[in-house]
């Protein structure tokens, strides 16, 4: 079986697949210092407690957009699962699409990941919603190029600046508003109007000059844990693709195992 290993800014998201589904997933709190020893007591506890030993991972993928912690999870996967990782984009599995951008170096291991996971399951150009730490927007043509996009401070990220500069403002929930109105009554209410109808306003107008600027048919998806949440009060997505980052990497070990010479 396949071990995923998404590491983003806030979480690293180990996924375990086998012939491209998956049979479990866990998530941990990134932390580059984190050696390969910790990684493997969680871990391992996880994988028994779905009926798994580590004898059953027989390939490790990882992707990072954490440089300092790629060499703590390639020594869990060399030391612990006896393999040598896989690393998005470099080497056997490299990306194998055109990254049509200024600096292809600077585009994030997720963001190219999301792009051909995406095209895979959808035809035509594409607009990826990413909610992460960063919510990012990318543009992916109908050949499965990367064309480029936008990128927004989190809806996390900007509550924590909202409320760490305000003193007298609370720390809010994030959730949907029970009513549609915009004249918040309560402080509380304001906020989460704010934070809320304000992220839908900024997805949809971001939606909407970006298809404009691409001038054909576009499919958007949206994937991260936050899209369901947009999607109860905004018509902007037309899919919603939970695992897409993880969906990436297993495309992507998939075609680095049909190239390789037998």
């Amino acid at each position: 079986m396949l071990l995923a290993v998404d590491a983003g800014n806030t979480n690293v998201v180990f996924a375990l697949l086998e012939e491209g589904v998956i049979r479990a997933r866990w998530r941990i709190a990134t932390d580059p210092r984190r050696t390969a020893d910790e990684y493997a007591v969680w871990l391992h506890q996880l994988l028994a407690l779905e009926g798994y030993g580590r004898d059953a991972v027989d390939a490790v993928i990882v992707g990072t957009v954490v440089p300092r912690a790629l060499h703590n999870l390639e020594v869990l996967a060399r030391k612990y699962f006896g393999v040598e990782a896989m690393v998005a984009g470099q080497g056997a599995a490299a990306w194998g699409i055109d990254l049509d951008v200024a600096e292809p170096r600077s585009v994030g291991a997720d963001r190219v990941l999301n792009a051909i996971a995406a095209h895979a399951l959808h035809e035509g150009d594409l607009i990826v919603i990413d909610f992460g730490t960063a919510t990012t927007f990318d543009v992916v043509d109908y050949a499965g190029a990367y064309k480029g996009g936008i990128i927004a401070p989190g809806l996390n990220l900007s509550l924590d600046a909202l409320v760490s500069a305000a003193a007298k403002l609370p720390r809010i929930a994030i959730e949907a508003p029970a009513e549609t109105g915009v004249v918040g009554r309560t402080t509380e209410d304001q906020m989460l109007i704010g934070i809320y109808w304000g992220y839908v306003a900024m997805i949809e107008g971001l939606v909407a000059r970006l298809k404009a600027e691409i001038g054909r048919p576009v499919t958007v998806i949206a994937t991260g844990g936050l899209a369901p949440l947009f999607d109860e009060h905004s018509a902007v997505f037309d899919a919603i693709e939970p695992d897409l980052t993880i969906q990436g990497l297993a495309l992507l070990h998939g075609r680095s195992i049909s190239a390789s010479p037998s």
